[in-house]
């Protein structure tokens, strides 16, 4: 069954941030190899970190909203770990969202 997930993924774009379009229409295409559908994916540009905890300074975030297999997001975290381009990777898994219908209100008498 298929759950819907949210990806933040901090992009080591030091050097070449001509290319992040590039960089993320490869990331979309990895998410589809793994099964996932993509409802969203929200370029929220380069942006300086609160503190330098290594070699970078600053990050370009790129928010991805997509619906997968629980097993995918496993595969996905392995995959980014190993690409040097991505710096920082978090997915949290979404609420449902379920229209329910509307609650009926007594009026006290």
């Amino acid at each position: 069954m298929k759950h819907r997930y949210e990806a933040l993924l901090v992009l080591n774009t030091q050097g070449r941030e001509e290319t992040v379009k590039e960089i993320i229409d490869r990331l979309e295409s990895e998410f589809r190899q793994e099964g996932a559908q993509i409802e969203q994916v929200q370029k929220m540009d380069k942006r300086p970190f609160s503190y330098v905890a290594g070699p970078l300074n600053a990050g370009y975030y790129v928010n991805v909203v997509f619906n997968a297999e629980p097993q995918s997001i496993a595969k996905l975290r392995l995959k980014f770990k190993l690409d040097p381009e991505i710096y920082r990777q978090n997915y949290q898994r979404l609420q449902e969202t379920k229209d329910k219908p509307a609650k009926k209100v007594v009026k006290a008498k």
